[in-house]
């Protein structure tokens, strides 16, 4: 039953009065899960890709327990609030106005647009959002309500005369503020550090790789983000260690949820060929023969000699499951995979009739479990931890020694260095490490303050 049910091949009733029905193999966007669990077919849902999804939601998680840590922190006297003086009682200015109206007609023309629209282009939000179509009437509609609350808040707060106050902003109260510089930042990064690890791919088309939704590097995310937040707390006097203790459960929390919208949408984000198991006829994984993984690397050799130029060279490791758990830990296909990769599915007719011609390891799985339990780790040692900036410097660790260890079974673009052949991961992985260790190492133990950067 495990095995059905996280294959998501299962037939199933989802509530009494449902209909009965297969399960979509993998959900590239809501769109699919919505209408495979319920029947229910909003065509707007294509608008929502499941990745994104998830990492939107783990952004959120990052963004709660990052507060909870500010706001403990702050009760123990460790970090300060900033007084900044603001004029109060100004009526909405011109400028404001305009901003608002255009972040409205955007906003209505564009995205409410997308959810309204049932034309081909919906399908591919991609697409739809980089065209020039759109719906007028929502973003006339929203323009002017954008607007309209702007001028209705600031004209209810008017005073005959205004005047300057001062007030406190506490850290906790700037999360949302390091959740949009990680979020811009880290996917400016991401898309960066990609870029360099598929280089030829952006060579060839370099516009459509950077503003892809698809292919992104955590690591190149991390380190962008990392530095716009560290400029930011640097700016307004947050003590850089004491945020980054903070911050570390967190972000082992949101890299393993985030890591959930790899394996349901199948991003590419997978592992190397399982050869203990090998597709039947009908797709479905089953244990391979001696001469299964050859006949079947012949047979679709034009796939994968596009990947990695010589079939001696495609990189597996044969690995059988434990009776006890199901076969798809260890050896997944990806059928409806959100990027197309692999032959077509038999039988299969639309946008995502894809499946690897192999089975590989679901690294994302793997990568979901260490980190949710690595994050539970970081969470019930952080009180223990007095000395600022030494349980970042363990979230650094594990984090690495974690990823270092996971892409020896998955697929990446490798470097040639004076002999060794390192992914881009496996160097930062191993940078990460050395920065943890050093951070536990030489961190001295000092009186908490709140000017420690």
């Amino acid at each position: 039953m495990p095995n059905q049910i996280f294959s998501l091949n299962l037939q199933l009733s989802i509530l009494p009065g449902f209909k009965i029905r297969k399960l979509h193999d993998m959900y590239p966007n809501l769109y699919y899960a919505v209408k495979d669990l319920f029947g229910i077919d909003w065509n707007f849902l294509h608008f929502i890709n499941s990745f994104g999804f998830f990492v939107a939601i783990s952004f959120l998680l990052a963004a709660y327990t990052l507060s909870l840590e500010l706001k403990r922190k702050e009760r123990q006297g460790l970090l300060q609030p900033e007084e900044r003086k603001i004029i109060v009682g100004k009526p909405a200015s011109a400028q404001s106005l305009m901003l608002n109206f255009i972040f409205g007609f955007l906003l209505g023309y564009k995205f409410v647009g997308l959810f309204l629209s049932r034309g081909p282009l919906a399908a591919n939000p991609q697409d739809f959002i980089f065209s020039s179509e759109g719906s007028w009437t929502a973003g006339i509609l929203l323009a002017l309500l954008f607007a309209g609350l702007n001028w209705w808040d600031k004209n209810k707060q008017k005073l005959p005369q205004p005047e300057e106050r001062k007030i406190r902003v506490w850290p906790h109260d700037r999360v949302g503020d390091f959740t949009i510089y990680a979020a811009i930042f880290g996917f400016i990064g991401a898309k960066i550090f990609n870029s360099l690890e598929t280089w030829d791919d952006f060579i060839k088309n370099p516009i459509a790789s950077l503003v892809s939704f698809s292919g992104l590097t955590f690591y190149g995310g991390l380190i962008c983000a990392a530095l716009a937040i560290w400029y930011y707390a640097r700016k307004h006097n947050i003590g850089f260690w004491h945020l980054n203790d903070a911050a570390a459960p967190g972000l082992m929390l949101a890299y393993g949820f985030g890591r959930i919208g790899c394996q349901v949408a199948g991003d590419g984000d997978w592992g190397i060929i399982n050869s203990a198991y090998y597709l039947d006829q009908a797709g479905k994984v089953v244990p391979a023969g001696s001469a299964d993984i050859h006949l079947a690397l012949v047979n679709n050799a034009s796939f994968y000699l596009s990947q990695f130029g010589s079939l001696e060279k495609v990189q597996h490791l044969s690995v059988k499951a434990p009776s006890f758990l199901p076969t798809w830990m260890f050896a997944y296909s990806y059928p409806h995979n959100v990027i197309n990769e692999g032959v077509q599915i038999a039988g299969c007719s639309g946008q995502y009739c894809s499946q690897l011609p192999l089975p590989v390891f679901p690294t994302p799985f793997y990568e979901v479990i260490v980190g949710i339990a690595l994050f539970f780790l970081l969470w019930s040692l952080r009180k223990k931890f007095v000395v600022p900036g030494k349980l970042f410097g363990l979230y650094l660790l594990v984090n690495g020694i974690e990823r270092f260890f996971i892409e020896k079974i998955r697929v990446n673009s490798r470097y040639d260095i004076f002999g060794f052949h390192p992914t881009q991961a496996e160097i930062i992985s191993t940078l990460l490490v050395i920065s943890g260790a050093l951070l536990l190492i030489l961190l001295k133990k000092k009186p908490y303050s709140s000017s420690l950067h």
